[in-house]
């Protein structure tokens, strides 16, 4: 037998996990079976409808994680993988995702979607020191500009490099800013002068000095969500300023949520230490990795971190744990470029899913739509929420 577990086994398993009855040891049989055959979990059982197996699917996995979860774990898995495999495998069924029973679908129902919007791709505008503004996405590859000794580029892949200028004979020349800004819709990476790696979510936006030679801090302003792969060095420590708080560190691997219309401003550590400190007071906390500090009215709180839903932007997904609809379609608005207006009751709480960001909008909109009992429609940019 090709496989260690027969197809009759693994239909059976399917159907124990989608009316959640599965034992722990099924449940890791059936991830052992999932590393080679995730695309095929949609298909076990005859009959059933794609879009209904998907959303069940994404709640139950999530669900059923969150709940199994050790306490003292300081790195929190959720088991993702198989949720967005199972998204990108309902899309390649038929014409292509949530348009597989259209003769079953109200008509005006399809024509809700037909008019679809793409994922955000890499846009970002920079703002040179002396107020010139440049379209990234329409600029092209090499030099862009030199300031203060360093000589700013764009590489091939889209990313914004700066490079001290050798034998420069210029020097105690003033300190330099840019700021680089992703639209929403947009994402952007960026190596700083230190050598430190930035990746930019959508409707971000970040200040730096073009160069750190002469300064005795890597001071950088935040507005938005970054992910930062700091470069080592002692002797020039590294700061994130944002919203209420500093983030400081030497050398470290972090994730920074502060986007001005979320309440809460979330710092992640996955790798190092860092310090958080408050803006207004004397108030710190250290972070040890797994650890997420939370900046909410004045106070941080330290807990425990999902590190894979915190970072889940930067590697391609959504992945949503026990979330309200409304912090997901400000994601969602940020993600895709679109406004979001409410109509009647829709305050959903407690929703588990997971899909990649490559899908378009109505994708996901559908998506959604199969397991949380709401609807949505799509008028040009903007998405109408409705029960």
């Amino acid at each position: 037998m090709e496989d260690q577990y027969s197809k009759a086994y693994i239909r059976e398993l399917a159907h124990k996990w989608r009316i959640g009855t599965l034992t722990n040891e099924e449940r890791q049989n059936l991830e052992a079976w999932d590393k080679g055959h995730a695309d095929e979990i949609l298909q076990l059982e005859e009959g059933s409808d794609p879009n209904e197996i998907l959303g069940r699917m994404l709640t139950s996995v999530l669900a059923d994680d969150s709940a199994q979860r050790a306490p003292a774990a300081k790195v929190i898995r959720i088991w993702p993988r198989i949720a967005v495999a199972a998204a990108m495998a309902v899309v390649v069924f038929g014409a292509g995702l949530f348009y597989i029973n259209q003769k079953s679908q109200d008509k005006s129902r399809v024509a809700v979607y037909q008019k679809d919007i793409e994922p955000a791709g890499n846009k970002a505008y920079l703002t040179l020191s002396n107020g010139k503004r440049i379209a990234l996405d329409d600029a092209t590859n090499g030099n862009i500009a030199t300031q203060s000794n360093v000589q700013v580029s764009k590489t091939a892949d889209g990313q914004l490099t700066y490079r001290a200028v050798e034998h420069s004979s210029s020097t105690n020349l003033p300190v330099a800013y840019n700021t680089i800004e992703t639209p929403k819709g947009g994402k952007y990476e960026i190596m700083l002068p230190d050598g430190t790696h930035v990746w930019m979510n959508a409707g971000s936006k970040l200040k730096y000095p073009v160069s750190f030679a002469s300064l005795k801090e890597r001071r950088i302003e935040l507005q938005g969500e970054a992910y930062f792969q700091v470069a080592h060095n002692k002797k020039i420590p590294f700061r994130v300023s944002s919203s209420g708080q500093t983030v400081e560190v030497l050398g470290t691997h972090f994730n920074v949520n502060a986007y001005a219309d979320e309440k809460v401003v979330k710092t992640t550590l996955l790798e190092g230490s860092v310090k958080i400190l408050q803006s207004n007071s004397q108030d710190y906390k250290l972070l040890k990795p797994g650890e997420q500090a939370s900046l909410l009215a004045d106070r941080i709180q330290v807990s425990q971190a999902d590190t894979e839903q915190a970072v889940a932007w930067k590697n391609g997904d959504f992945i949503f744990a026990d979330e309200d609809l409304k912090t997901i379609m400000r994601e969602v608005s940020r993600w895709y470029d679109v406004d979001v207006e409410y109509k009647g009751n829709v305050n959903v709480n407690g929703i588990f899913s997971a899909f990649p960001r490559t899908m378009k909008l109505s994708q996901l909109l559908k998506a959604l739509e199969a397991n949380q009992g709401i609807h949505f429609k799509m008028e040009g940019r903007r998405v109408l929420v409705m029960p």
